[in-house]
């Protein structure tokens, strides 16, 4: 019986390193998987922080799944591995809950939950309500202070923002533009550090 899999947590605790250890593991033993990005950072691979990456098919976030899925049939993939699926539409994910329960194919989708607004992504809020299963990585990262990180701060030019484009892909760690994981107090006082 096939299922509808999400797993999520912060920034920087691992998803793209799960997704990439499960294909590779599924992929040991069987030819069915494929895997699939709706929005890595670099574009057609799923990469990983600590250094691992894989070519994978790059969905554009909201495109219509239709032909895809008709390809997964064709292949006759029976696993298809998510990276990034907090960038899926409603529609995305509704078309990939389809595929679980009308082709038998296996879905593992892996991703944010919230935004740097603290706003769940609505292809993570859809898959929250739908999915077969659920559940946050229990690696989580940590906020300079030492608490656990909850919040995925977008910081631009060194100051926290809470307004702006929900869709904008940076790295976690440098750039003009960047995200930092923090706890719930220090986002919301916007304290990226400890003060002098």
């Amino acid at each position: 019986m096939a299922e509808l899999t999400f797993t999520y947590g912060t920034m920087a605790a691992g998803k793209s390193t799960l997704a990439l250890q499960l294909c590779w593991q599924l992929r040991e033993s069987r030819s069915d998987v494929v895997l699939w990005t709706f929005g890595d950072r670099v574009g057609g691979r799923v990469t990983s922080r600590i250094g691992i990456e894989a070519e994978a098919e790059a969905i554009e976030p909201g495109a219509d799944l239709t032909s895809p899925l008709a390809s997964l049939r064709d292949r006759e993939i029976r696993v298809v591995v998510i990276d990034e699926v907090q960038f899926a539409s409603v529609e995305q994910i509704d078309a990939l809950a389809h595929a679980v329960d009308d082709d038998d194919i296996d879905v593992h989708a892996f991703g944010l939950a919230a935004d740097f607004r603290l706003n769940l992504f609505p292809g993570s809020a859809r898959l929250l309500a739908i999915a077969d299963w659920a559940h946050e990585l229990p690696l989580t990262s940590s906020c300079w202070c030492g608490r656990r990180g909850r919040c995925n701060a977008r910081v631009v030019e060194g100051v926290v923002v809470r307004e702006g484009d929900q869709l904008v892909v940076g790295d976690v760690t440098s750039g003009a533009t960047h995200y930092q994981v923090l706890c719930r107090t220090h986002y919301w006082r916007g304290q990226l550090g400890p003060t002098p």
